[in-house]
């Protein structure tokens, strides 16, 4: 069953009628240009086939009451006293905080996800973005989709508290299938750019899980804006590569990081469009490279995971997706490779570290949609 299916079967078990409305949010995969989108700069992300979905209809009171596929009880919260607490539910208030809880409507809600926690695919702008349609759609909000994404990341930064950037939440309202999107961070503007035929997307799990919160993720966010202020710019972005020898050690590997990320995300656009699937291969595995030794984001799986699939018949490359630390990497692999890719790639992973990785081929999708059922 889809996350949909399993989102509209869940809400009629608990609240016994069906739901008026049925979100679709993607998770997504960066192809290139990673910790570049808080630093003004630029990505290459796609939305996927991973998704999570929310069934809801409306109360008659102020009150958001949301079940996962899992949990018994589930979770609650009055909008006209929204405290603060643990969990998962954390992204529904800083949404609806962020929306203004005097302009939302209460509802009864189900969540189902093919989004694995801590993967890197960004179940966190998922649930935001899911729950700001649910809101919009609910209480008659119009809904642009870059504004939704900054009330995505708003709620991200604000409530729960990670300094994340926009790339996520904005590929996840304005994906569009058989593409991935070059955004530019400092404007939230955005071209697609078709796939290149023939050449097969895959997602690498390494099987290893980070926590967003209590992570390095916000140091280095730190790092990068001591860096900008040192350099005399707002932002990394448009700082010069002969300018960061005269910064310390750290911050000066941050720097080279961001600026060199950012011109091979331009460049592997335009190989993208050239359908040049050779030139954004060495792109990509210098982009893990530089991850992994510069902005220091890699973990000993990750790097195994991307060696293994680099050194496989028939990648064009590899690297690390997402924030880093644990969860997955992304290659790019040749059409009538991909079988023996994806069974060299597991059995050699799990060789080289003792965890059960997985390799599957996954399709761009359209962002966030909603659909009415009453």
């Amino acid at each position: 069953m889809t996350a949909e299916e399993r989102a509209g079967r869940r809400f009629t078990e608990l609240v016994g009628a069906k739901p008026d409305l049925l979100v679709r949010a993607p998770g997504r995969i960066n192809l290139i240009g990673d910790h570049t989108d808080y630093n003004g700069g630029f990505v290459l992300p796609m939305a996927i086939d991973h998704e999570l979905a929310i069934a809801a209809r409306p109360r008659p009171d102020r009150i958001v009451r949301v079940h996962s596929e899992t949990e018994v009880d589930g979770t609650e919260f009055a909008l006209d006293t929204v405290a603060r607490g643990t969990g998962w539910a954390e992204y529904l208030k800083g949404v609806a905080v962020a929306l203004g809880t005097d302009r939302v409507v209460g509802w009864d809600g189900a969540i189902a996800s093919d989004l694995a926690i801590g993967a890197g695919l960004s179940s966190s702008a998922a649930i935001e973005l899911a729950t700001a349609r649910i809101f919009a759609e609910l209480s008659g909000l119009a809904w642009d989709p870059a504004e939704m994404a900054r009330i995505g990341q708003q709620a991200e930064n604000e409530w729960v508290g990670m300094s994340s950037g926009i790339m996520d939440q904005l590929i996840c309202s304005t994906g569009r299938a058989g593409h991935a999107r070059l955004i530019d961070c400092r404007d939230l503007s955005g071209i697609d750019v078709p796939l290149i035929p023939g050449v097969a997307v895959i997602l690498l799990d390494t099987g290893t899980r980070r926590t967003l919160l209590g992570s390095e993720y916000n140091d280095r966010r730190a790092d990068c804006e001591a860096a900008a202020a040192e350099l005399g710019v707002e932002l990394l972005r448009d700082a010069r590569i002969e300018d960061v020898d005269s910064l310390d050690g750290r911050r000066r590997a941050r720097a080279r990081h961001v600026i060199t990320e950012n011109q091979r995300t331009e460049a592997a656009a335009r190989a993208m469009a050239d359908r040049d699937a050779a030139a954004l291969g060495v792109l990509m595995n210098a982009s893990h490279a530089s991850l992994r030794d510069d902005f220091e984001v890699s973990s000993p799986e990750l790097d195994a995971m991307a060696r293994t699939a680099q050194a496989a018949t028939g990648c064009f490359g590899a690297r690390q997706t997402g924030g880093g630390f644990a969860g997955s990497c992304v290659a790019l692999v040749d059409d009538a490779a991909v079988a023996a890719f994806v069974e060299s790639v597991t059995r050699d992973y799990s060789a080289a570290t003792g965890k059960s990785g997985s390799a599957q081929v996954v399709a761009a999708v359209d962002g966030v949609t909603v659909r009415s059922l009453s």
